[in-house]
């Protein structure tokens, strides 16, 4: 059975994430792929690179409760691990993800890419976001080399900060 145009949509914007968020191209699908095993294999979960014992990402600024202007300037801290670029292997390191006004996302496959979830393949450990006026929420997810969280996860508490 042929892939029908929503599973073609939905490979093609998973393809368009992946090379977005780490600057690499995403591998072709063989033509063989059929809609039960592309289901399959979007239902199960990714082999999870394993966090060592302890480690940790945090905002060193922002802090919680804050009121900030635009841009908001955001500092990442990491403990435990290092920071590396998106596609680089190594044990104990990842790059982070910054969720913003969502919550984690599923845990056994690659961070998604679009507003709510923004990637810092580039090993980056600070940004400045410009966003609505208002309360928002704020939480770190470490990735690996192919964006899928840590076993165990590597999240920060989640933040409040207002925006004026």
């Amino acid at each position: 059975m042929r892939k029908s145009h929503p599973d073609l949509l939905l490979a093609a914007i998973t393809a368009a994430c992946l090379v977005a968020s780490c600057g690499k191209e995403a591998p072709e699908q063989p033509a063989s792929v059929t809609e039960d095993s592309a289901q399959a294999t979007m239902s199960t979960d990714m082999a999870r690179m394993a966090s060592p014992d302890g480690a940790a990402v945090f905002f060193i600024t922002p802090a919680d409760g804050s009121i900030v202007a635009n841009p908001v300037v955001i500092e990442f801290g990491i403990s435990g691990m290092a920071v590396v670029k998106a596609g680089e292997q190594q044990q104990d390191s990842g790059h982070h993800h910054l969720i913003i006004d969502a919550g984690l996302p599923n845990l056994g496959a690659p961070i998604p890419a679009d507003d709510h979830y923004v990637h810092f393949g580039d090993a980056s450990t600070s940004t400045e976001l410009t966003l609505e006026p208002g309360e928002h929420t704020l939480q770190l997810l470490l990735g690996d080399h192919l964006h899928v969280p840590h076993e165990p996860a590597v999240t920060s508490d989640t933040i409040t900060i207002t925006v004026e």
